[in-house]
């Protein structure tokens, strides 16, 4: 039931946070906004959930995660669902969209300390994979949704939608998902960073240069299908939504995979090993066969997702339940940051010199992942 609710709040704050971009048509005619304007908008949540996420993990040490997850989703509730009501100018819309991403941040946070806390190690593998496909799903929500409610009631009033579901979220938090059974606060105060020794942030890294390629697909799959291959718009977005769904299950199986060898950071190192085959294939398929190229964007949509319930809870296990909210705080937002710039970075480089080029040389990133993964300083998790 925990998990069950943890995947739900998740969903919901994924809904709203990774839903905006769905707006942006009917946001710029309604605004009259140039694109580079409404990117601001479309900024506006993961700005503030990357300026929270730490706080909110540091609260959840202290103080648990029920109160911190049903406190935060209310909170964002709120300042969502004011966005439905009312005339606002834009610098209020902007803050209340930076607001709302501020506080849905906390189930960022808290929700995998609580799902780690609740499961045994041999199973917390799956049930963070499960946890992980919030994301697509959320998204997969706010896809089919909102750009509808938006035509029909307008733009902001389909974002009552999300708030509606962070609401339902924070009540059930509060109802039924109790914090899992921890030690005493006086028998952690004073546990010794666990930064003070570089496998936490090795882990981070590795996680972080792993982002690349995943935001790489999931931003020019698209794209590269319409203006490359020829497909049409409607066909490609199914098709990329397809592959979203079918990576969901593949985070899935990547967590069983992990409990089944009793390590994380094994199957981590082989899938950026696999990752980086995919995306030089895929350089190689744009260059003498288009569908070689595509049939690795289905298996690079699946492949490089994967790794994420992986890296959440090898970076849970490692900090130790009085740092692990923390630690999940700064994984989340390093994942963040690096997946904000990947889009910028490299599709400039395919601007200029192609798709196979910038494919080619984002496998460098995966590359250098399998060598900065400490699968040799691998130890046993203490809770």
């Amino acid at each position: 039931m925990v998990l069950a609710i943890g995947v739900l709040a998740q969903l919901s704050a994924c809904s709203f946070v990774y839903g905006v971009p769905f707006l942006v048509p009917t946001l710029r005619d309604t605004l009259d906004l140039t694109l580079a304007h409404a990117g601001i908008y479309v900024a506006a949540p993961t700005t503030g959930l990357l300026l929270t996420l730490i706080l909110w993990g540091a609260a959840a040490d202290r103080y648990g995660e029920r109160v911190v997850i049903a406190s935060g989703l209310a909170l964002a509730s709120v300042a969502v669902g004011a966005l439905g009501f009312g005339s606002l100018d834009g610098t209020a819309l902007l803050l209340l969209l930076g607001v709302g991403g501020a506080m849905a941040a906390c189930v960022f946070a808290a929700s995998g300390r609580m799902i780690m806390g609740w499961f045994p190690r041999t199973e917390r593998g799956l049930a963070m994979g499960i946890r992980q496909t919030a994301q697509p799903l959320g998204v997969a929500v706010a896809g089919l949704a909102l750009p509808a409610l938006a035509i029909s009631h307008g733009v902001f009033r389909s974002l009552l939608l999300p708030a509606a579901l962070c609401l339902l979220s924070a009540l059930l938090v509060a109802a039924f998902a109790p914090d899992p059974p921890r030690p005493p606060r006086s028998d952690t105060v004073g546990t010794p960073s666990p930064y003070r020794k570089p496998v936490l942030w090795r882990v981070h890294a590795t996680s972080a240069m792993l982002v690349v390629p995943q935001f790489l697909i999931g931003a020019f799959a698209t794209d590269y299908l319409v203006h490359e291959e020829g497909w049409g718009i409607k066909a490609a977005g199914a098709f990329v939504a397809g592959i979203q769904i079918v990576g969901a299950v593949g985070r899935i199986a990547s967590g069983w995979w992990s409990d089944r060898v009793e390590s994380r950071l094994r199957p981590m190192r082989q899938l950026a090993i696999g990752v980086t085959i995919i995306l030089l294939v895929f350089a190689l398929g744009d260059a003498i066969a288009p569908w070689l190229a595509v049939a690795m964007l289905v298996v690079g949509g699946i492949a490089s997702v994967a790794d994420n319930g992986l890296a959440f809870t090898a970076v849970a296990e490692i900090a130790g339940s009085a740092w692990s909210g923390r630690a999940l705080g700064i994984q989340n937002t390093g994942q963040n940051i690096v997946g904000s710039a990947t889009p910028i970075a490299l599709g400039a480089l395919i601007g200029s010199s192609g798709y196979a080029v910038g494919f080619a040389v984002a496998a460098v990133v995966p590359f250098a992942a399998i060598f900065m993964v400490p699968v040799r300083d691998e130890s046993t998790p203490q809770w």
